[in-house]
């Protein structure tokens, strides 16, 4: 007996009394179309989508602790080190503060979207996010501080942010740089225009 027979043998017998489905109830839902969701599966969703502003783009899930005396540093692309370097060093007026200091990691995380957006909505360019720093890497100031660099970094309105300089909290405390919104441009373009006559 050749080989390809062989197998074919061996899979009959393996597959024994075993029939195709029929076309009709070949499905998962044998109950037809898809049912629209119920009112009460739409307000769970609904709620869901409420209780996390800006979607769930703040996880702390996997969240890189940082050790608790490392400054925090990050800017997008085109940011000049000049702005940054004047932002750790407090050259920007504090408009808008966010005190986080002994707050549950979740509180923290559902009030800084509304923050920045607000902040962002009404052109305020810097502001300084207060958190606290602990002496251990675990400890919750600094889980906060670790969960912070990663939720700022979510932000399509955040530019850049720094630990701020000892007189504005030191590690305790983050400056963040908003991007300007497209109203401010705007205005700068007319300042512009103006005076080039």
């Amino acid at each position: 007996m050749s080989q390809p027979n062989r197998h074919e043998e061996d899979f009959r017998a393996l597959m024994g009394d075993v029939r195709p489905l029929r076309q009709a109830g070949n499905r998962a839902d044998p109950g037809g179309a898809r049912r629209a969701p119920s009112e009460a599966q739409l307000a769970r969703r609904e709620s869901a989508a409420a209780e996390t502003p800006g979607g769930d783009i703040l996880s702390n899930d996997f969240v890189d602790l940082v050790p608790p005396f490392d400054p925090l540093s990050y800017h997008r692309d085109g940011i000049q080190t000049a702005v940054v370097d004047r932002l750790r060093h407090g050259g920007y007026p504090v408009q808008a503060s966010l005190h986080l200091l002994r707050r549950p990691l979740e509180e923290c995380r559902r009030l800084l979207p509304p923050f920045i957006r607000e902040a962002y909505a009404h052109d305020l360019r810097s502001v300084l996010v207060i958190h606290g720093r602990g002496r251990e890497i675990d400890s919750p100031p600094n889980v906060l501080r670790s969960c912070l660099a990663k939720w700022l970094m979510a932000f399509d309105e955040v530019q850049a942010f720094v630990s701020a300089g000892q007189a504005d909290g030191g590690l305790g405390a983050t400056w963040v740089m908003l991007r300007k919104s497209e109203r401010a441009r705007s205005n700068n373009r007319e300042r512009q225009q103006k005076r080039r006559g």
